[in-house]
C-alpha cells in the first residue's frame, strides 16, 4: 500500500532583524539531517550552491513542527500562533527573503520525494536566491511532521563595516572617498540632502540586502562622469519590520 504524504508550501518575502542565539544542529543520522543532505544533493545536481544550516531557522522549524504534531494536521499558521515571518523573527535569524515547506509522512525519504514531486515545494528547495535552511522533524505515532524554513540570510554588520564595503566598491570605480560620513549618515536617516552652497551633492539613498551588488543607479551615476568623489553613510532601517538588509546613502560630488 502506498504511504500517504501530505505537504504544503509557503513562498514569501520577510523583513527581519532578530536576536542571535545558539541552537543545536541536526544530528547525524536524524530525519533532519537526511532532509538537509537530500535538499543539497538536489541543488548540487542542478548546479546550485548548497544551503547552509541555520540554527535559528531550525529552532523556528522545530517549534512549528511540534505544533503540527500536536494538532495532528498541516498548516503554516495555527490559531494563536505567530505567522511564519514572525516565528522566524522571534527565533534569531536575519534575512531578506524566506520560504517554507511543511509535510507529514511515514519517513524522511517519502517526505523529501513528496516535496520534490510538488512544483511549489521543489521551487523553494531549488531557489538560487535562498542560501540557508533550518529543518525541524517531530514524530507523532508512526508519522513524522516536517518543516523546512529557507532564507536568504543577511550578515549583521556595524554601520562602519557597511560603509567600508560600499566605499571600497566606489573606490574601485575610480571615485575619491571621503573619510567623514556625518553628512551621508544624516542623509541616510532623514532622506534629506543638505550639502553646501559651495559643494552641492547628488544623493542616492537605497535599501539593499547584498552590499557586494550595488544598485544599477550607482553605476549609472558613476558612468555619467559628472562626479569624482563620494561620501558614504549607513543607518538602521526606519522601521523594524522593513526587509532585513542595509540602508545606505551616497553623496556624490563633482
Amino acid at each position: 500500500m502506498q504511504s500517504l504524504v501530505k505537504i504544503a508550501a509557503l513562498i514569501g518575502l520577510a523583513a527581519m532583524l532578530l536576536p542571535s542565539g545558539a541552537r543545536a544542529q541536526a544530528k547525524d543520522g536524524s530525519p533532519e539531517q537526511f532532509l538537509f543532505d537530500s535538499a543539497n544533493r538536489e541543488r548540487m545536481a542542478q548546479g546550485l550552491a548548497p544551503l547552509k544550516w541555520d540554527a535559528q531557522l531550525a529552532a523556528a522549524a522545530r517549534q512549528h513542527a511540534s505544533e503540527m504534531a500536536r494538532q495532528n494536521t498541516l498548516s503554516h499558521q495555527f490559531p494563536g500562533e505567530p505567522e511564519p515571518a514572525a516565528r522566524v523573527r522571534q527565533a534569531g535569524a536575519r534575512f531578506s527573503a524566506m520560504a517554507e515547506n511543511v509535510a507529514f509522512g511515514p519517513n524522511p525519504a517519502e517526505i523529501h520525494q513528496g516535496w520534490m514531486n510538488s512544483p511549489p515545494h521543489r521551487k523553494n528547495m531549488l531557489d538560487p536566491q535562498l542560501n540557508s535552511v533550518g529543518i525541524g522533524v517531530v514524530a507523532r505515532g508512526d508519522q513524522l511532521y516536517a518543516v523546512q524554513d529557507f532564507a536568504r540570510t543577511v550578515a549583521q554588520l556595524s554601520l562602519e563595516d557597511q560603509e567600508a564595503r560600499v566605499s571600497a566598491q566606489l573606490k574601485a570605480r575610480g571615485l575619491t572617498i571621503s573619510t567623514d560620513s556625518a553628512e551621508a549618515r544624516h542623509a541616510c536617516e532623514s532622506g534629506l540632502n543638505r550639502g553646501t552652497s559651495s559643494r552641492p551633492a547628488y544623493m542616492l539613498r537605497f535599501s539593499i540586502a547584498d552590499l557586494d551588488k550595488l544598485p544599477d543607479a550607482v553605476d549609472q551615476t558613476v558612468r555619467s562622469g559628472r562626479y569624482h568623489a563620494a561620501e558614504v553613510g549607513a543607518c538602521p532601517p526606519a522601521r523594524s519590520d522593513d526587509f532585513a538588509g542595509y540602508q545606505v546613502a551616497i553623496l556624490f560630488y563633482p
